[in-house]
């Protein structure tokens, strides 16, 4: 079997890459002129009719780019609930969707609609109080939402655990997109960098933590690439491998982070530098929904158990509709 990723895939990273590096704060209109917020919809309602691997593609390069938008929110959290008419406008860039899993929600500032979970449904949420709170990473805000009403029925709950499977896949990709920007400036800083006469990455105080660090990154993205073709063949492991990927690759991301703070030493710590950008957005990905304890208990309990325990309860915490609150 061929695990290599398709032409057509490595064309899509040429082209995001790109795109990101000249367009750093791309609109939601953009995504939408290249195709991005339509990937996996199908073709007759508007969009590629492709498969989460291609965005699993995406999700990598929008997390080096720590891009600040809502396409996590929207393709990773919402579009499983959402029925044909709404995929519709997602793919032609007409709407934009965030899913309130408990009392933080993600991309709030960005996203223009909320849906909620409410007893065995998810529901749109109408007319309610956004704030948005202050966050040490500034590209992913989170907020709160109170009162307003359940609108229209969206789905009921048994699209959770898609979204958790999609939502962790995606997080693990975006995480692996950061910890490979860091350790690429970090290795660039110890190549060019000399103190006694010679290069710092010959010394092993910095070379063998880098060497760790690069195993970290490849196993994170085998993981990660593991999790996304599970989610997107609807492979029964998909649970379970997107649980280990985002736990995982999310603490990986942090290390690696903190391996480049070291490396480059007093630049690291710089605000100029963006090594403390992608720091933030690591620490927000390792702390979004199931912390890694969590995830690696349900894996165990799946190990223990078999397979009768990975058709769980999702892990991450839904939130009930209150009027107010």
């Amino acid at each position: 079997m061929d695990f290599t990723f398709t032409p057509e895939q490595e064309a899509l990273r040429e082209q995001a890459r790109d795109f990101l590096s000249a367009t750093p704060e791309p609109t939601w209109a953009q995504l939408a002129e290249l195709g991005w917020t339509g990937v996996s919809v199908a073709e007759e309602e508007g969009g590629a009719g492709l498969t989460f691997l291609e965005e699993a593609v995406l999700f990598e390069e929008l997390g080096r780019a720590l891009y600040h938008g809502p396409y996590f929110a929207t393709v990773a959290l919402a579009l499983p609930a959402l029925p044909a008419e709404l995929r519709s406008e997602v793919a032609a860039g007409e709407a934009s969707w965030t899913l309130a899993f408990g009392p933080l929600v993600p991309d709030l500032d960005t996203a223009e609609h909320v849906a909620i979970v409410a007893g065995d449904g998810i529901y749109e949420l109408e007319d309610a109080e956004r704030e948005v709170l202050m966050t040490t990473d500034e590209s992913r805000p989170l907020g709160v939402v109170r009162g307003g009403e359940p609108g229209r029925r969206l789905a009921d709950t048994s699209v959770l655990a898609e979204i958790e499977a999609r939502s962790h896949a995606a997080l693990a990709l975006e995480a692996c997109g950061v910890a490979r920007l860091a350790l690429e400036d970090a290795l660039e800083y110890a190549s060019s960098r000399e103190q006694f006469g010679k290069k710092i990455g010959a010394y092993q105080a910095v070379s063998h933590p880098l060497a760790d660090a690069y195993t970290h990154v490849e196993l994170s993205r085998s993981l990660a690439l593991w999790a996304a073709w599970c989610v997107s063949a609807g492979d029964p492991q998909a649970p379970l491998a997107a649980s280990a990927a985002k736990s995982y690759a999310g603490e990986s991301a942090v290390a690696v982070c903190e391996t480049a703070i070291q490396a480059l030493g007093g630049i690291g710590f710089t605000w100029e530098h963006r090594l403390h950008r992608l720091y933030k957005r690591a620490l927000g990905i390792e702390s979004f929904g199931a912390s890694g304890t969590r995830l690696r208990a349900k894996i165990a309990a799946s190990l223990l158990n078999g397979p009768s325990a990975r058709g769980s309860e999702p892990t991450l915490v839904t939130a009930s509709f209150e009027q107010g609150g």
